[in-house]
């Protein structure tokens, strides 16, 4: 299955403490997935083990992408590959300017050097589209940003990049109604057969605005539950005690 990120019977743990026990998800282009679960389920762990992030060992599974085994990959390979991920918690980095980041970014991901004018127009344009204002620019990347606005950079930094499959790890945590509005409709201007989405997510809010093709509900580092969309109006009325008590039920379609 080349046009799919495919996550294949996935085990990884921080430290000594597995986290990740068997996880097996497939996203195709075109897709949004979302997963939800309780806190301590493995959501975020499964987020930055797609990305990379060294703390996080795998101990057994795969991860493809076009076919392509993603854990022979370090951090910057897979982000030039086309993979990108939304952190919960984006960081600041005192000293670069928001649009030098950008360029060196866009020219990684590309493999050459971007015509300088070109890439600003798109950044003007993409920059109006998700309501950030030109100063930003010249403005050290998410130093002094307010929440809602490091998550719309974020999304700036997607819609530049033009990943092939990105991973929201709570992109909606901390969003007011109008930045989350402003986030989702980044997110949807992309959407469509060249990128897959993995989505995840406490509560049910953002995908009113991202609808969702497939739902999965994450317990104790597996999925244990797949849907659609009505599977988050479920949990939202009914929380996750019915799931986590029914160990029998297995995994539906």
């Amino acid at each position: 299955m080349t046009d799919a990120l495919e996550i294949i019977d996935l085990h990884a743990k921080i430290e000594e403490r597995e986290i990740l026990k068997g996880l097996s998800l497939t996203i195709r282009k075109g897709e949004v997935h979302a997963i939800m679960g309780p806190n301590g389920s493995g959501k975020s762990t499964l987020a930055n083990t797609i990305a990379g992030n060294p703390k996080y060992t795998v101990t057994a599974g795969q991860i493809l992408m076009k076919g392509n085994n993603l854990l022979e990959l370090d951090v910057d390979a897979r982000a030039r590959q086309g993979l990108f991920l939304a952190f919960q918690y984006p960081c600041e980095v005192p000293g670069v300017r928001m649009s030098n980041f950008l360029r060196l970014a866009c020219n990684a991901r590309a493999g050459k050097e971007l015509e300088v004018m070109e890439f600003y127009d798109k950044l003007e344009k993409k920059m109006k589209f998700l309501d950030i204002d030109d100063a930003f620019m010249k403005r050290y990347l998410n130093e002094g940003f307010s929440g809602g606005e490091k998550k719309r950079h974020e999304i700036l930094q997607m819609m530049m990049l033009e990943p092939e499959f990105a991973v929201m790890d709570e992109t909606d945590s901390g969003l007011d109604i109008d930045a989350l509005k402003v986030v989702s409709r980044g997110v949807n201007e992309l959407r469509g057969p060249n990128l897959g989405v993995l989505i995840i997510t406490h509560y049910e809010r953002i995908l009113r605005y991202i609808q969702p093709d497939f739902i999965h509900i994450l317990v104790d580092g597996k999925i244990v539950k797949s849907g659609g969309r009505e599977l988050a109006g479920h949990l939202e009325e009914h929380g996750y005690d019915w799931v986590i008590g029914d160990k029998s039920m297995g995994v539906s379609a």
